[in-house]
């Protein structure tokens, strides 16, 4: 369902930077539940498993009057959880193999991937401001992610990673596609809940291991209980974080999300600088600014562009076969 780009982009930068910023926080609330003794599977489990409970009511509102947009966004639905899913997984295997600087850059490599699909599969060019944009923002990301600390290489580590940003830039493309006219609310409480399902398969099967402990942790250098970051994770990182993040890729489409969404490193670090004490140097400073200057001219391309291309997400995902 491809609408007019006025009434679509109206509060989508909002939205997408409300979803980078909760996104952002992840690593933070994680980062005290695996020093306490958690797997990456049992906290991403968790994560979306209970921001797909905490949504169900808001979902079944929502769908008031709409259930026959469920039964077309389905499938949709489905991939859309399964994706999630996948792409957490592929993330936290990589970083046992690479460093988490070096892992990063490669998943976000997700961005370049929907412009690379846009042109390749459905003949949208990026124009000259795009590329532009795309290299500013690329180069900032490098700057905020100190990859010279424990860099190391490997293959497996690598394959993860690409895995990852396949995943980020099919979540892009995914939480644009409002040919079902599916409430976001309803795609993430549903996407996460089959995503979490998933993940709960696994672990019985014994393929991925999910190991959880119920004590005190250490957050914001304070000793607290394990329920706060979970539901940190759960509720900040989940919820409001894939609602908010389905709703901008909607208005903004997927290239313009993709790249907004570059902004969660900028987050991250100064959440890690917020609870963990982690201080951000001047060079990841100047990152930043170089990551919002790329994704601002990458906008400012995209409201420049003919009517034709606007919104080409959200068309491209419609008409695919």
């Amino acid at each position: 369902m491809t609408q007019p780009q006025t009434h679509l982009s109206r509060g989508g930068l909002p939205l997408a930077l409300l979803s980078a910023a909760s996104f952002g926080a992840a690593g933070s609330f994680g980062r005290s539940l695996y020093e306490a003794g958690w797997s990456p599977g049992a906290a991403i489990a968790t994560r979306i498993g209970v921001a797909a409970l905490v949504l169900v009511v808001p979902a079944l509102i929502a769908l008031r009057g709409r259930w026959s947009s469920l039964r077309r966004g389905a499938g949709m639905i489905v991939v859309f959880g399964l994706v999630t899913a996948a792409c957490q997984v592929c993330y936290f295997n990589a970083i046992q193999h690479l460093a988490i600087g070096v892992a990063l850059l490669l998943e976000y490599l997700g961005t370049i991937l929907v412009v690379a699909w846009l042109w390749l599969r459905h003949g949208h060019r990026p124009r000259r401001l795009t590329v532009a944009g795309a290299m500013v923002a690329i180069l900032g990301l490098v700057l905020v992610i100190d990859t010279s600390v424990r860099a190391r290489f490997d293959v497996v580590g690598v394959l993860w990673a690409l895995g990852a940003a396949v995943g980020l830039a099919a979540f892009f493309f995914l939480s644009a596609d409002d040919s079902a006219d599916v409430p976001p609310v309803a795609v993430a409480s549903g996407g996460m809940g089959i995503g979490a399902l998933a993940l709960l398969v696994l672990g019985a099967l014994g393929v991925l291991p999910l190991r959880a402990t119920f004590g005190s942790v250490m957050l914001a250098g304070h000793r607290t209980s394990w329920l706060l970051p979970t539901i940190g994770l759960a509720l900040v990182s989940g919820a409001i974080a894939y609602v908010a993040g389905i709703g901008a890729a909607r208005r903004l489409g997927a290239k313009v999300a993709s790249f907004v969404g570059l902004t969660e490193v900028i987050f991250a670090v100064l959440f890690a600088w917020l609870f963990l004490g982690e201080l951000p140097t001047g060079i990841q400073l100047v990152g930043g600014v170089f990551i919002v200057v790329g994704a601002s001219l990458v906008r400012i391309d995209e409201l420049a562009a003919p009517p034709s291309l606007t919104f080409d997400a959200t068309a491209s995902v419609a008409e695919a076969p």
